[in-house]
């Protein structure tokens, strides 16, 4: 007899879970508070443009094993799109290229940074040197690190401050959602030993082709096909328990009744589910008040003509991060996305301010623009794109399920946490949010989870990448 699991959230850690259990048999039901699904990584209709926009550009690597696997389960891969070449912008007006050439990893991407003017030779030897210090450390560098930040890692391998400006800071506020100086030392030295170093399909960049709510649209087959329902405009009140165990939720004035429970949404909202007795009893959940969030800024600009030709644009050590190219319409209008990670200074902001503090460098980077008059603005603000991924609270994320240990006899059975913010490995991205769901359905029906990595190249494997 199939049993049934509620899933409170349909951001990427509700659909991965939810598909991992129909997979196994289960019947997952999805309660997602808005019309659509994807969370935080999503779309909408702009009416001003009329188009559909992502809420930000939300970017994918080879080293993304568990969202590719959700994508394959979805029948979506082929569309997305796989980008070999980061083309960079240096503040004298030039691109640089970073891209894989004829060298075994981890050194496949060595010929085209010394060949970038970014930076002198001093400052390039500075990169190598920390890179050699992460490709020798392997795993066991994070360990000697936990509790510090990046940014003590770069202190303590000579790196200057032009340098982490202009590089490390480049790299790791895009990836982490905060500079180096918070991130914790081990999601920075993941970044680089598992997308970088291990080969060049691991660094390769995917980019959706489509609008990113269109690429979660096959999933309500595959819950109804099991015999589960997606419930879109469905607010949770609460998680019921009868003694120590979730035994279902409440939605508007009924209950629905579960065999599991598995809550994906951020940590402040969970604990608006529970009462504080609960979460003091239960380890997982002591500490939701203790996560901090940082913001992401999206700005979509459509021009009346073209003005960008490459894909993508880094903006290397800028306020401006990220230019992404997408497309020209049949009009002619051009469609670009700037992407400001850790926006803190810029959530005060209105639109008008916006455009005009990212038109200080986006009209250095593409001149065409600087004569141009927009046809249409919209900035997307993420107040809480992400969690903090500081080195304070990696102690403070939660398994998926609970433990039979505890002050009062063990966790709260049947209950099982999901999201980005729970203890996944990963820093606040889409794959840590799919690992997660994964964890959880595993935690869930008892089977593994069946996450693979990418496995290093045989000279990044005897160099000690993956030790």
């Amino acid at each position: 007899m199939s049993r049934r699991a509620l899933i409170i959230g349909g951001g990427l850690a509700g659909i991965s879970a939810a598909v991992k259990l129909a997979d196994a048999g289960w019947q997952p039901t999805i309660l997602e508070t808005r019309k659509k699904l994807g969370g935080r990584a999503t779309s909408f209709p702009d009416q001003r443009s009329g188009q559909s926009l992502d809420n930000c550009q939300h970017v994918l690597m080879g080293c993304c094993t568990a969202l590719l696997s959700l994508y394959e389960r979805l029948d979506v891969s082929d569309m997305i799109e796989w980008h070999e070449r980061i083309f960079w912008w240096r503040e004298d007006g030039g691109i640089d290229l970073l891209a894989p050439g004829r060298l075994p990893a981890p050194f496949h991407t060595a010929a085209s940074f010394l060949r970038m003017k970014l930076m002198t030779p001093r400052q390039k030897k500075e990169v190598r040197r920390a890179m050699l210090a992460m490709l020798r450390g392997g795993h066991r560098l994070r360990s000697r690190y936990s509790g510090r930040t990046f940014g003590d890692f770069l202190e303590s391998t000579g790196q200057s401050s032009e340098t982490i400006r202009l590089f490390w800071d480049t790299i790791i506020v895009s990836a982490c959602n905060l500079p180096s100086s918070e991130t914790a030392a081990v999601h920075g030295m993941q970044v680089f030993q598992e997308a970088f170093l291990p080969g060049r399909w691991a660094g390769t960049m995917g980019l959706s082709t489509v609008p990113l709510a269109e690429l979660y649209d096959p999933a309500e087959k595959i819950l109804v096909d099991s015999g589960g329902t997606l419930e879109l405009g469905c607010s949770v009140r609460e998680i019921c328990l009868e003694g120590r165990r979730a035994v279902g939720v409440m939605t508007g004035d009924s209950m629905e009744r579960a065999d599991a429970v598995i809550s994906t949404v951020p940590p402040d909202r969970l604990a608006k589910l529970l009462p504080a007795s609960t979460r003091s009893t239960d380890r997982r959940l002591r500490h939701l008040e203790s996560f901090e969030f940082s913001p992401i800024l999206g700005v979509h600009v459509h021009w009346p003509e073209p003005v960008m030709d490459l894909p993508h644009l880094v903006l290397a050590g800028q306020p401006v991060h990220w230019i992404f190219n997408k497309g020209v319409d049949d009009s002619g209008r051009q469609h670009l996305h700037m992407v400001i990670s850790a926006a803190d200074d810029w959530m005060g902001l209105d639109e008008e301010s916006i455009l005009k503090r990212v038109r200080t460098v986006t009209d250095q980077a593409l001149p065409k623009t600087a004569r141009l008059t927009p046809c249409s603005v919209r900035a997307v603000k993420e107040k809480r794109a992400t969690f903090s991924a500081t080195a304070s609270i990696e102690s403070c994320r939660p398994s998926a399920g609970p433990s039979p240990v505890g002050v009062e006899g063990g966790d709260v059975d049947s209950l099982f946490v999901a999201g980005d913010w729970c203890d996944t490995g990963w820093p606040a991205t889409m794959e840590g949010a799919v690992r997660s769901g994964y964890l959880a359905a595993s935690a869930v029906t008892g089977e593994r989870p069946g996450i693979e990595e990418v496995p290093p190249g045989r000279l990044a494997h005897w160099l000690g990448v993956d030790r």
